[in-house]
């Protein structure tokens, strides 16, 4: 819907008292009474709809501490901006131990995964693949399943899980880099890493 402080002609700072006060004037207003057997009754109709949702908002968003956000009339609550803020946080976690990975640094990619605010399926399918690296093998699968189960959409940890169920080698998460691999295995590595994937051969 439209921005429902505009809707009911307040300011986002108003007080809840001016906004129950604009709310009412508003009502009173377009309320279907006074448009019986009048043109204009639909319209008046829809409006009250509009205003009452806008009300309905605000005091809904504002009982649950939330706040409004005018980029594309968003509401969140507070829970719901400290989920973003962990999402935000892990996200860029998660691109720090994949370069880590990339440069061969396992050991520093491990520690960054340990900073990770929640264990999310990015998080097992990176923690995966160190444990791929360092030969424990069950301990991948297990993260792998974890990140698939997770994540079911995510052609990459199905590719990881998949190849380790059937015994493949030569794993590598997206953009790894290593001598010594043939063709068929750095362009099954690159498809894997970047961002729109790929066949694998």
């Amino acid at each position: 819907m439209n921005d429902p402080y505009s809707v009911l002609g307040v300011s986002p700072s108003a007080s809840d008292e001016e906004i129950k006060k604009a709310y009412r004037e508003l009502a009173r207003k377009y309320h279907p009474d006074n448009y019986q057997n009048n043109p204009l009754a639909d319209l008046a109709e829809e409006k009250m709809k509009e205003i009452n949702e806008a009300y309905d908002i605000i005091t809904r968003t504002r009982s649950e501490g939330g706040s409004y956000s005018s980029g594309g009339y968003a509401y969140q609550t507070q829970q719901q901006q400290q989920a973003y803020q962990r999402d935000s946080a892990g996200n860029t976690i998660f691109a720090q131990a994949r370069q880590y990975i990339n440069m061969g640094d396992l050991g520093r990619a491990e520690e960054i995964l340990r900073s990770a605010p929640q264990q999310t399926a990015e998080w097992h399918f990176l923690t995966g693949y160190i444990a791929y690296q360092r030969g424990w093998l069950d301990e991948a699968t297990q993260h792998f399943r974890a990140a698939c189960t997770m994540d079911p959409a995510n052609a990459e940890y199905r590719q990881a899980l998949a190849m380790m169920q059937h015994g493949r080698a030569g794993y590598r998460p997206a953009g790894y880099s290593a001598g010594g691999m043939d063709p068929c295995t750095t362009y099954m590595c690159i498809s894997c890493l970047t961002p729109w994937g790929g066949p694998c051969c």
